[in-house]
């Protein structure tokens, strides 16, 4: 199968191009998307071909891939899903895939942290820049604990070098930046440009207590700036405080349009709400949304690690670590509350669940990463009521304790990303 992006020599180097439309027109007519999950114990990443008609995951030949650096704990892809970042906690350094048109992966380059020890990873919306929190800033470690940051790659857009990654920036938070999200841009109410927000988890110490940083990003260089609401000191070692969040917060997601922020907080089974500011002072600031926190539910929500909103905006979905389970919520577009789905839309899922996805190309597939039995488990969504119903033959065998997983579109499945006004 051909690459994606042609224009790289070394992606061409020991591949075998498709030739004519045959076996590219086949693989299309039933791969909606591709699914791809981490292995902390192998190395690797593994790679499915989703069927379109029932989500059902197939291992794409030559799966799984190795070069992912030891112990990898979160992925990230281009949104054109042409390109594959894996961060690899113990070597501090992000790992380059391209994608295939076929969903195969080809090594490319590694890139080193500006810190170490790299947590969470998010690409921003028009695949410009890769975002890396990682747990220590230089001179800190495990042995001698101290702040963690951000390490800024911005991606090569054209030329010969499509995919790679660029010189790194630096921006240094407070303790234990353990996610990070990306914001669609949004042209605020008498702007005449768009604004695109980054908001991390930081975990900090018990004195400051968790929080949420958020961060207005310069286009132009993918840099950060503190929002209003957020603030951390600039002397070695750094702390920084923002909107409380909750007792020991696991992953952060922004919803879609851009008006909601919300945090899984493992230690309260409960997920956090926040509006985003409009137009004014404190824009990009964060608010507590009213009702908020939201209980993931009493026994079938247990430790919540993971979320993630599928591309409608319409629900948001848990992974539930100790409860083995996926709870399903409907978003409130008017005031961000989040009602929990009928019983039947949440579901049981493989034993230990690490992370949550939903495909990108029809949004109807989710598919979670198990650690304990190192499985992927797949459920379909209804698009009206955002109930979960189980799809045939899961969980499908994965590399061994799988610690995420993420997904592509195929091809002309792709959705075009568009700029919300606020």
């Amino acid at each position: 199968m051909k690459l994606k992006s042609i224009g790289r020599a070394a992606l061409a180097t020991g591949m075998s191009l498709a030739i004519g439309l045959g076996s590219t027109a086949c693989s299309r007519d039933y791969t909606v998307a591709y699914v791809y999950s981490i292995s902390s114990q192998n190395a690797t990443v593994s790679a499915y071909a989703v069927d379109y008609q029932s989500g059902a995951l197939t291992q794409i030949n030559g799966s799984p891939f190795s070069g992912t650096g030891q112990n990898p704990v979160a992925v990230a892809v281009t949104p054109d899903g042409n390109f594959l970042y894996v961060v690899s906690q113990k070597d501090s350094n992000v790992v380059e895939y391209a994608i295939g048109t076929d969903g195969k992966l080809y090594g490319q380059n590694t890139y080193n942290l500006t810190g170490s020890f790299g947590t969470a990873a998010a690409v921003d919306s028009t695949g410009t820049y890769l975002y890396v929190t990682y747990r220590f800033q230089t001179g800190f470690g495990s042995g001698s604990p101290g702040p963690g940051g951000i390490t800024i790659f911005p991606i090569t857009q054209s030329g010969s070098n499509v995919g790679s990654l660029g010189t790194a920036i630096n921006v240094n938070v407070g303790n234990n930046p353990v996610s990070i999200a990306i914001s669609n841009p949004t042209v605020l109410s008498g702007a005449t440009s768009s604004s695109v927000y980054a908001y991390v988890v930081d975990q900090e110490t018990s004195t400051t207590g968790p929080s949420v940083i958020g961060f207005l990003q310069n286009q132009s260089n993918g840099n950060l700036t503190l929002l209003p609401g957020s603030s951390c000191t600039t002397t070695s070692p750094t702390a920084c405080t923002g909107v409380k969040a909750g007792v020991q917060p696991s992953a952060i997601v922004v919803e879609p349009s851009t008006k909601y922020v919300y945090v899984t907080d493992e230690a309260s089974n409960a997920i956090i709400g926040y509006g985003i500011n409009g137009a004014g002072p404190t824009a990009g600031g964060l608010t507590a949304l009213n009702n908020s926190p939201f209980s993931t539910g009493t026994g079938t929500g247990l430790f919540p690690v993971n979320l993630t909103i599928e591309p409608r905006g319409k629900f948001l979905y848990t992974a539930n670590q100790n409860s083995n389970t996926v709870s399903a919520f409907a978003i409130s577009i008017s005031d961000g509350s989040l009602s929990g789905v009928a019983t039947t839309g949440s579901a049981t899922v493989g034993t230990s669940p690490t992370c949550v996805t939903v495909e990108p190309a029809l949004g109807i597939y989710l598919y979670t990463s198990n650690l304990v039995d190192s499985s992927i488990s797949a459920e379909k969504i209804d698009p009206n009521t955002g109930q979960l119903s189980g799809i045939d033959n899961t969980p499908f065998t994965t590399g061994q304790d799988p610690t995420c997983v993420t997904a592509v579109a195929n091809g002309n499945h792709a959705h075009a990303q568009s700029v919300i006004v606020n």
